[in-house]
């Protein structure tokens, strides 16, 4: 669920928790038509961040990224790098020296800044996501990605905090509420602002992404009907969907011709939460499973294993208790880092050395906003918290990035500074584990999409007045109501 509060947290609040001075760098003057440092035109603002207002490369031009700490993720730490971009894509990555930096490429000189991989945020709420309803518990045919807000000022600050890659999903209250959708937050210029121009999509064209399941206590309704009134029974509606469409799967492969055609006379009808679940059984779609207390998870590495579905387990705050079980299913898990841990009980457990126990376990592990749990401009400091309490350094930036990248099916494209992947990194001024470290920019595909130095931006990463218009009431008797007419 999304709070409203959470969006209305002061922007001195947010920049008392992630930001601090940083060293301004000096100004030079751009050059966009040759190798010349893509320097700021004006000088520092009052907290020493430099603008970065300069020219753009030429349309087609590739961008060298100079002078950084790079954190390619996949390989050692590259002082003092060299990180070139090319339609949209990383070419190269290495040491200054050793990287050629072509004829006619645009220049950025980052001296004294780190770059890493955009982020990706394997659980999310942002853009209103709304999907399954209260007529019953499992309703996997329904898409959230036909609910999404694109223009909603979270896509912004998700951007201020350097996510790139996003899973945005529907809610648990259901054992399965619908299926999710993974994004590019391609927020640029030249970017139509519609979800279908930020999606991720199968090789056939359709929109990809995985399938929200739950189990605990969201789900159970004490007042009976169709909602399970105990853990047992939701497991038992569960495994019977699941058999039904096993069942009716199997009628569909009866009624194929021999050129793969279905005849429609044999053919089954058409149900679309049978074939959601056809898709996850098949492995071609992920089951992202909502769960807390240890049996819980169990239970869910049961069912997977039963029906043979690949499933990537949310939250999990008592991982810890059982570890070894995760790591023994080659479950991957996507964790959430709080400082202020409450809201239910099935989640007294949750603790900081998740992370780190999951990680000793030999358990592929991620973190997630599940924003407005963590609002994403502070999504960074997870993984501080995770070293703070004995993950290593090298696995907590793993877990920002390609874990993430890789319980989406997304390695291949996001995750890592890889030659071949997507231009998605982010520029920050120090230490990405330090709480006075600032995200000043972020790139998506060589385009920068985010710029502290921009006031617009700059309004969306530390809150104010504007940053939330789109958070205005919305009534179908809006008006009426503000003029005290009850019709």
């Amino acid at each position: 669920m999304r709070s409203p509060l959470s969006r209305l947290l002061p922007g001195a609040l947010v920049t008392l928790l992630v930001t601090a001075c940083a060293t301004a760098a000096p100004n030079s003057t751009a050059t966009p038509n040759s190798t010349a440092a893509l320097h700021p035109t004006v000088a520092p603002d009052s907290e020493g961040v430099r603008s970065t207002q300069q020219p753009e490369a030429p349309a087609g031009a590739p961008l060298a990224v100079v002078g950084a700490t790079l954190l390619p993720i996949d390989g050692a730490p590259i002082e003092n790098g060299v990180l070139l971009v090319a339609d949209g894509r990383i070419t190269a990555v290495g040491p200054r020296g050793e990287v050629e930096i072509p004829d006619g490429a645009a220049v950025l000189d980052l001296t004294g800044k780190v770059v890493m991989p955009g982020l990706v945020d394997t659980h999310s709420h942002i853009g209103g996501a709304g999907a399954a309803d209260s007529s019953g518990p499992l309703q996997p045919g329904v898409r959230v990605v036909d609910s999404i807000n694109v223009r909603d000022s979270a896509f912004r600050r998700a951007l201020a905090g350097g996510i790139t890659t996003v899973n945005i999903m529907p809610g648990s209250g259901h054992l399965s509420s619908g299926q999710t959708v993974y994004c590019k937050l391609r927020f640029g210029a030249s970017t139509p602002r519609t979800i279908d121009a930020i999606t991720f999509r199968f090789p056939n064209g359709e929109v990809m992404g995985g399938l929200k399941m739950a189990n605990g206590t969201n789900s159970i309704r004490d007042e009976g009907g169709s909602f399970p009134g105990t853990r047992g029974k939701s497991a038992f509606l569960v495994r019977e969907l699941f058999v039904k469409a096993q069942e009716y799967g199997a009628k569909m492969e009866a009624a194929r011709r021999e050129d793969g055609s279905l005849d429609p006379e044999k053919a089954p009808a058409r149900d679309l939460h049978l074939d959601a679940l056809l898709d996850v059984m098949s492995g071609r779609r992920l089951v992202h499973h909502h769960t807390h207390r240890h049996d819980d998870v169990l239970t869910v590495l049961r069912l997977a294993e039963e029906f043979g579905f690949r499933v990537v387990l949310h939250h999990v705050s008592e991982a810890w208790m059982v570890a070894d079980e995760i790591a023994a299913a080659g479950a991957p898990c996507s964790i959430i880092q709080i400082d202020s841990p409450g809201g239910k009980l099935e989640a007294i457990n949750l603790v900081m050395k998740t992370g780190a126990v999951l990680e000793a376990a030999g358990v592929r592990t991620a973190y997630h906003t599940d924003d407005a749990i963590t609002d994403s401009r502070l999504f960074l400091r997870s993984a501080a918290m995770g070293v703070r309490a004995g993950m290593s350094r090298e696995g907590a930036l793993d877990a920002m990035t390609l874990a993430g990248a890789e319980m989406l099916d997304l390695a291949d494209r996001v995750g890592s500074l890889t030659p071949g992947k997507d231009a998605d990194f982010i520029v920050l001024s120090g230490d990405p584990l330090s709480v006075y470290t600032k995200i000043e920019q972020t790139w998506v595909e060589g385009e920068r999409v985010f710029d502290l130095s921009n006031p617009e931006d700059r309004l969306h990463a530390e809150g104010g007045y504007g940053a939330g218009a789109d958070l205005t009431p919305y009534f179908c008797c809006y008006d009426h109501l503000l003029n005290g007419d009850n019709h």
